[in-house]
């Protein structure tokens, strides 16, 4: 028989990550439960207001009822591909716009796919310009639907999604919009922005665990997806119809634990104010980040206009002595867990500001972060 190791002794490290991110330990606590994916107790009494509450946090009253959330089983990218493989048709086009490694995976997901697609690239660190936009939906009539990431955590970029969204109701063109690492922690209103196809993941703003993703629709465009999925698994159209049909059952085997902590998750938002509130403590977590940050030498490679309150990337130190494997185990031997860089061109790390983190705890992070720059004259 293989040997299978004790699971590592637990340490309740902070997560300054973009997801999975830092839990309540009352959103863990709600996995301690077994549910049947096929128990009415679970479907209607769970499922059903985890749907209808993620459809109030998107629209007004008056628009609710012209909205639909479907849950799906997987990463963020597995919804993502999910939405672009079931809302195209043959006939229509597809514009992404590509800043980063998440706009490049859609990238990804289109020609594996086998959509009609075309891709404005921006590069990594260059804010998308709707007038670049717009000149490319003029050359391209055939273009009906765009596909955008709203928060860019490769760098932190947050998009400009009023801009485009603008642009795409004036256009007719049909807006997909990955907000992964936005909703729940910025505000976004579906009907007022004209957005048909929304799309986001538990383990981010509303600070749940991994395990699924969600989709928040017109019902309309839902709708219309029936017959073309390009996947059994990834149908948005059938998990909808199963959802709709049958009282919040999915159908394959549902994350029941994750559920569950995901509809904690959401009384905990509720409590805390909503998103407006909890876009505040984002926002205050990352202004206390990168100011702290400067008073130890540490520059933000994006300028603040374009900066999100998600996550904040870094330049790493130039001094030859520097090594990031090092910095993050010295963090991380006190309890603090940073991202690395991402971005292809630019030697960098990232600080996420998301998740059950308030400012006293950035602060502390700041204060170990002045004791691990080892490089540093002074430094302990």
């Amino acid at each position: 028989m293989t040997h299978i190791p004790a699971a590592p002794a637990a340490v309740d490290y902070l997560l300054l990550t973009p997801g999975p991110l830092s839990t309540t330990a009352t959103v863990r606590a709600a996995m301690l439960q077994d549910s049947c994916t096929w128990d009415a107790d679970y479907n209607l009494g769970v499922v059903e207001p985890i749907r209808r509450e993620l459809v109030r946090l998107a629209t007004t009253p008056e628009q609710a009822a012209d909205y639909g959330a479907v849950l799906l089983q997987g990463s963020g990218s597995y919804v993502v591909e999910s939405v672009l493989g079931s809302a195209l048709g043959a006939d229509d086009g597809l514009l992404i716009v590509n800043n980063g490694a998440y706009g490049a995976r859609m990238v990804e997901m289109a020609r594996c796919l086998g959509l009609r697609h075309l891709e404005l690239d921006c590069g990594e660190t260059a804010r998308p310009e709707v007038a670049a936009i717009e000149s490319l939906l003029g050359r391209h009539p055939e273009i009906t639907h765009l596909a955008m990431v709203h928060c860019e955590t490769t760098t932190g970029m947050l998009n400009p999604l009023e801009e485009v969204a603008a642009l795409c109701r004036r256009r007719g063109i049909r807006l997909i919009v990955d907000a992964m690492s936005s909703f729940g922690g910025i505000p976004i209103d579906l009907g007022r922005l004209g957005i048909e196809f929304l799309i986001s993941s538990a383990n981010k703003c509303i600070q749940g665990v991994p395990g699924f993703g969600f989709v928040i629709a017109r019902r309309a465009a839902l709708a219309a997806c029936a017959g073309r999925a390009r996947s059994v698994s990834l149908d948005l159209h059938a998990q909808w119809q199963t959802m709709e049909q049958q009282g919040g059952k999915w159908r394959f085997t549902s994350p029941t634990h994750t559920v569950l902590a995901f509809a904690q998750a959401l009384r905990e938002l509720e409590q805390e104010g909503g998103i407006a509130a909890r876009h505040r403590r984002y926002q205050e977590n990352q202004r206390t980040l990168v100011a702290g940050m400067a008073t130890l030498g540490f520059e933000p490679l994006l300028p603040a206009p374009w900066q999100s309150p998600i996550i904040t990337a870094f330049h790493s130190p130039t001094h030859p002595d520097y090594r990031f494997a090092d910095f993050y185990q010295r963090l991380k031997g006190q309890g603090f867990v940073i991202y690395p860089g991402k971005v292809s061109q630019a030697d960098c790390f990232r600080i996420g500001n998301i998740g059950d983190v308030s400012p006293a705890r950035v602060r502390e992070l700041l204060a170990v972060m002045a004791a691990a720059c080892y490089w540093q004259e002074g430094a302990l």
